[in-house]
């Protein structure tokens, strides 16, 4: 069986439930799906992110700038 959550609403969050529910969705199925979506774009997010840092920049200087920033970056993902 699915775990219980609790969420405390304000009207902004009301306003965009009766939003998402007004096709006749249950409350807990549009927040299940709010939830997922969510979920999937900050993943996509995180991955556009890594491929721009793997992206050559070149190196006129001898430095590979896009090997230094991903190092740097390392620890944000």
């Amino acid at each position: 069986m699915a775990d219980t959550i609790t969420i405390r609403t304000d009207a902004e969050t009301e306003h965009a439930l009766d939003v998402l529910t007004h096709d006749g969705g249950s409350r807990s199925a549009v927040v299940r799906q709010a939830v997922l979506e969510a979920a999937l774009r900050k993943e996509r997010a995180a991955a556009l992110r890594r491929a721009v840092l793997r992206m050559p920049l070149g190196d006129p200087d001898g430095v590979d700038v896009g090997a230094e920033l991903a190092r740097d970056r390392e620890g944000e993902r």
